[in-house]
């Protein structure tokens, strides 16, 4: 399912590459790397794992040091539950690890004060595409489908190469069970990009 939708991502973008090669002041590009994350509660435990992200990038000229960069990404999040976790509520079997895997779509304001960096902040709207389903209560899936978050990081520009590093901060909660505190993902995320027009 996940090499389906990045296909259908890389048709979509590459179909229209000369289209979006008309519009002045509109880069486009593909990017990867790797998210360091957890889910914050007591419920799971306290520290960062790993997982990744493939996607692409479209860069809209604003003015001279500022720019919209909307993204579409798949992204991995990788945790582990604690052993506080309540076992009534989920098959004590399966508790150990926990795979979310989003469609991401981060609209990112630069500013770029030099042609080397740029400062990047802004909102990631995310669709859970594929759930853990180790994690069920009375029938229902642990996860929400949606998760907004918001970013905030440097990029690093080398020509064509763009270099990225941003913290993570989830805004929204993400558990589907009762009686449980707040789930919200946290983390950082490394990638490298190359811009392609």
């Amino acid at each position: 399912m996940y090499f389906r939708i990045l296909a259908l991502l890389f048709v979509f973008f590459t179909g229209y590459s000369s289209v979006l090669a008309q519009v002045p002041g509109l880069q486009f590009g593909i990017k990867g790397g790797t998210n360091i994350t957890k889910i914050v509660d007591k419920s799971f435990q306290d520290e960062f794992r790993y997982g990744y992200h493939l996607g692409a990038f479209a860069v809209l000229k604003i003015s001279k040091d500022v720019q919209l960069q909307p993204e579409v990404l798949f992204n991995q999040y990788n945790t582990r539950t604690s052993s506080s976790f309540k076992d009534d509520v989920a098959n004590p079997d399966n508790l150990k690890n926990v795979t979310l895997n989003y469609l991401s779509i981060p609209v990112l304001l630069n500013i770029t004060p030099s042609k080397l960096f740029s400062f990047q902040v802004g909102p990631q709207f995310g669709q859970l595409i594929n759930r853990d389903n180790n994690l069920v209560a009375n029938g229902k899936n642990a996860f929400r489908e949606g998760d907004f978050s918001m970013l905030g990081g440097l990029q690093i520009n080398i020509g064509n190469i763009k270099i990225n590093g941003r913290y993570i901060i989830g805004l929204s909660d993400i558990s589907e069970l009762p009686e449980q505190n707040n789930w919200k993902n946290q983390g950082f995320q490394l990638s490298l990009g190359y811009r392609i027009l």
